[in-house]
């Protein structure tokens, strides 16, 4: 698995306004403008973002992005599969190798493993939330059972 930019982006958007719940609508540009990314890349992601009833938007000129709903509701999942459009995948599904020997109705040994992989990366992602991301590095670290890195 690749997370694409689009995920990342996504998943930045999306912790930008939890950590910016209490201010009110933000605008796109700011987000990019403040994360260092491009402002026409991140009106694309915050726009499925929208459409995934992640974040609403507000028109005007104090328009802007909000949370659609507590980050404590959000998953990383959502916001991946909204920003990306998938989670994880599938490539023999998606850019078939040859139609016949990956059809669903052909026998594949390997589709198993690949749609095993797919279940579990969104199990791991479906248990963490955005919340979990607003602590710091060290305490996401212990949230998702990595060890605390020490300087």
């Amino acid at each position: 698995m690749r997370i694409t930019t689009w995920a990342e982006y996504g998943v930045i958007c999306a912790l930008h306004l939890a950590k910016r719940s209490d201010d009110g609508a933000v605008n796109g540009r700011e987000i990019a403008t403040r994360e260092g990314l491009p402002a026409d890349y991140i009106e694309q992601i915050l726009l499925r973002l929208r459409r995934a009833d992640i974040v609403t938007s507000t028109r005007g000129a104090r328009g802007g992005y909000a949370l659609a709903r507590p980050a404590t509701e959000i998953t990383v999942r959502e916001i991946i599969a909204a920003a990306e459009l998938v989670t994880f995948d599938l490539h023999c599904e998606t850019h078939p190798v040859d139609e016949v020997r990956c059809s669903s109705a052909h026998e594949c040994s390997i589709r198993p493993v690949w749609l095993m992989l797919q279940r579990r990366i969104d199990e791991v992602l479906d248990g963490v939330f955005l919340a979990d991301l607003l602590q710091p590095e060290p305490a996401v670290r212990l949230r998702v059972g990595l060890p605390v890195l020490h300087a």
